[in-house]
This record gives structure tokens, C-alpha cells and sequence, in this order.
């Protein structure tokens, strides 16, 4: 069921369906998977499909689920994920179709509250 529940985002879908046919999603796009896949699947789960992408092996997959587990990232915005894209050539998200919403994962996934408190308190310390 989680992957279905990734499946609802169309960019983590993207991300999915490319993973899944072996393609090299980039540095970023691994990381955003990660950072928001780490969510709804295991461990286990997210090496398996992140080891499809052949420049990414058992060992580099394990390195970036404990680097975004260690600083315990939340899911990027649409913002931060539009500019890692202009860094490498995959294309994470799809603006064509749908603009900056393509890219935001907060309008169709649903992370636990601890997630979202996360982001309030950060915002309300930068004010």
C-alpha cells in the first residue's frame, strides 16, 4: 500500500516509474525520493529502488537514507525542488503540465503531524 500512496504524488510517481525502469534520476532526485519516500516505505524498500538507478549501489543507497535520516530532513518544497532540478539533467518534476504543483508533495501526501510541526516551528523562528 505505501507505494500506492507515493503513486498519488505525480512526482514521486515520476521518480517511481523511472526507478523502476532502471534510469539514473540524478544526485537530487535520489536525494528528494529519499527525503520524502523514507515516509511510506522501509528501509529495505526505498534500497531496493534506489539500487535500480545504476548510479546508485547498495552502498551509496544506504548513505543517502542515513544522511537524510541523521539530519532528519523534512520533504523539500516545491521551491528548494525546482532548484536542485536546474542542477542535473533528470527532470524531477514535470512543470509543464502543472506548474510549481507538479513538484509539491505536501498537496497530496499526508506525513505524520511531526512532520508539519517541524515545518510551523521553523517558520514561526524565522520571523
Amino acid at each position: 500500500m505505501p507505494v500506492q500512496d507515493l503513486q498519488q504524488n505525480p512526482m514521486m510517481n515520476h521518480l517511481l516509474e523511472a526507478l523502476q525502469r532502471g534510469e539514473d534520476i540524478g544526485h537530487y532526485g535520489r536525494l528528494v525520493f529519499a527525503m520524502v519516500g523514507r515516509y511510506f516505505l522501509s528501509e529495505a524498500e526505498m534500497i531496493q529502488l534506489l539500487t535500480k538507478d545504476p548510479d546508485c549501489d547498495h552502498e551509496k543507497a544506504v548513505g543517502i537514507l542515513k544522511q537524510v535520516t541523521a539530519h532528519d530532513y523534512n520533504p523539500p518544497k516545491p521551491d528548494r525542488i525546482l532548484a536542485w532540478m536546474n542542477e542535473q539533467e533528470f527532470p524531477i518534476c514535470d512543470t509543464a503540465d502543472q506548474g510549481k504543483d507538479t513538484c509539491n508533495v505536501y498537496k497530496s501526501l499526508k506525513f505524520p503531524p511531526e512532520v508539519y510541526e517541524r515545518i510551523a516551528s521553523y517558520y514561526q523562528g524565522s520571523r
